[in-house]
């Protein structure tokens, strides 16, 4: 599993990294890192599908191997589309953390990391390990949810995360039409909100679908609907 090319064609580069469950992956992951390609000029962007959800607890999980194998058939075709394993390879728990501590031990120096996230899951982070941590490890790119109620950025990052942090419209760089807000602090890596497509499909939307007969179409992918039916996945 993985793609052991991934390295050379990663050195200094600009990369952004989607994890999440996958459970299963669907077309608004996959419009949500278009559209982040697009908007911060990254040259790729890495899937890297949890091994262990730490928030996931009381959801009923495809097999990591089911999972892996719907990203696969979701990114087949997108030359900057790219899948890692390494939550696999690290066992125990998924923490966002570990992961971006481990990204820094395989990729080049310089490389840098903007983590993409969605806004309801970055208004969710002080409840993750060591959020702040992340910080400190990769740029945090915010992409728009339809139905989450926004608090003010930056009261949330000086409450939750540094006092001296302040609007830097310069502090990121990609398509300005996109870029929403910036801000940075004294220490750290840049907090950008962009301006997204907000879809709004979620996993476990298509698990019901599934698990009552109904169709999935044209919110994953075929070959992803394929292969759930063919797996019967979710049923």
């Amino acid at each position: 599993m993985g793609n052991p090319t991934l390295m050379n064609r990663a050195s200094s580069g600009r990369i952004g990294i989607l994890g999440g469950t996958f459970n299963p992956v669907h077309m608004g992951h996959l419009r949500m890192a278009e559209e982040a390609l697009e908007a911060l000029a990254l040259d790729f962007c890495l899937f890297i599908p949890a091994w262990v959800p730490p928030h996931k607890s009381d959801v009923k999980m495809a097999p990591f191997e089911h999972r892996w194998r719907m990203l696969e058939q979701a990114t087949a075709k997108h030359p900057r589309f790219h899948l890692s394993d390494l939550e696999r390879r690290l066992e125990g728990t998924s923490y966002t953390v570990r992961t971006l501590r481990a990204l820094e031990e395989e990729l080049p120096p310089g490389t840098a990391l903007f983590l993409l996230v969605g806004m309801d899951a970055f208004f969710d982070m002080p409840t993750w390990w060591r959020y702040r941590e992340i910080f400190q490890r990769a740029s945090v790119a915010v992409l728009e949810r339809p139905g989450v109620e926004e608090h003010n950025p930056l009261e949330f990052l000086r409450r939750y995360v540094s006092a001296d942090y302040d609007e830097d419209p310069g502090a990121v760089s990609g398509d300005p039409s996109s870029l929403r807000m910036c801000y940075r602090a004294s220490a750290g890596f840049p907090v950008v909100f962009l301006r997204t497509t907000r879809m709004d499909i979620t996993s476990s939307r298509i698990r019901a679908l599934t698990a009552s007969g109904k169709s999935i179409r044209f919110l994953v992918p075929d070959s992803v609907m394929d292969y759930i039916n063919e797996k019967s996945l979710y049923r």
